[in-house]
C-alpha cells in the first residue's frame, strides 16, 4: 500500500504523526506499506499548528501511484490563518483531494481534516465523523455524523479530534494488512484502541 500524508502550514502535528508513526510502525514489521509526509506544492519546510517544522519528503502529485491519502486537521476552531480552515478557504487542497478520490485514491482524514474532505464535495449524505467543535461545519456540509471514533465507508474514512490519528491507523492496518498484524502494531506502541470503528457493513 503506498500512503501519504499530506501536510500543510498550520496542521496540527499529532492528526499527521500518530497514523505516520502507525504506518512506519506496521511496516518495520514486515507489512507491504510504504508512507511519507507530503505537501501540496513541494515545500521544503512546513510550520505546524504548535510549532514543529516538518520537511515533506517531496510534492503531492495527482498522477502519482498512490492507494491511501491521509489529510491532517488542524487550526480550525480559532479560524487560524493556516491550518485546515485557512486551507478550506484557499480551496487547492480540497482540489487536489477531489482529484485523488476520482483517480480512485481512498481518501482518510483525521479531527478537522475531514472539512478539507467536505469541501472537496465528498462527503454529501456520506457518513462522516470529525472532532466535537467542528461536528456542525461537517454536518452543514451535508454529513450524515456518526458518533464513533472512526468511521470507514469504503473509499473514504474520518477519524475523530487528535488523538483518533492513532485509531485511524491501526483500523488501516488492520484493513490493509488483517487484525495480527494490527495487534501488534497496538502492542508495540503500549496503545488501547478506544471508540467504535463503524463500517458501511455494519447492522
Amino acid at each position: 500500500m503506498e500512503a501519504a500524508i499530506l501536510v500543510f502550514n498550520g496542521f496540527d502535528e499529532l492528526d499527521a504523526i500518530a497514523p505516520y508513526e502507525v504506518l512506519r510502525l506496521a511496516a518495520s514489521l514486515g507489512a507491504d506499506i510504504q508512507v511519507e509526509l507530503v505537501s501540496l506544492d513541494g515545500s521544503a519546510e512546513v510550520v505546524a499548528a504548535h510549532g514543529a517544522r516538518f520537511q515533506p519528503a517531496g510534492r503531492l502529485a495527482i498522477d502519482q501511484p498512490l492507494d491511501a491519502l491521509i489529510v491532517p486537521g488542524g487550526g480550525w476552531w480559532n479560524r487560524a490563518s493556516q491550518g485546515a480552515w485557512a486551507e478550506l478557504q484557499r480551496g487547492e487542497i480540497p482540489a487536489a483531494i477531489a482529484q485523488l478520490h476520482h483517480r480512485g485514491v481512498t481518501i482518510a482524514s483525521v479531527c478537522t481534516g475531514a472539512l478539507l474532505v467536505a469541501g472537496a464535495g465528498l462527503l454529501e449524505d456520506r457518513p462522516a465523523t470529525t472532532h466535537h467543535v467542528a461536528v456542525d461545519a461537517l454536518r452543514d456540509f451535508g454529513a450524515e455524523i456518526v458518533d464513533a471514533r472512526v468511521v470507514d465507508d469504503g473509499d473514504i474514512v474520518t477519524a475523530g479530534g487528535v488523538t483518533s490519528g492513532l485509531d485511524l491507523g491501526l483500523w488501516l492496518v488492520e484493513r490493509w494488512c488483517g487484525p495480527e498484524v494490527a495487534r501488534r502494531v497496538e502492542h508495540a506502541l503500549e496503545y488501547e484502541r478506544r471508540g467504535s470503528v463503524w463500517r458501511r457493513s455494519s447492522p
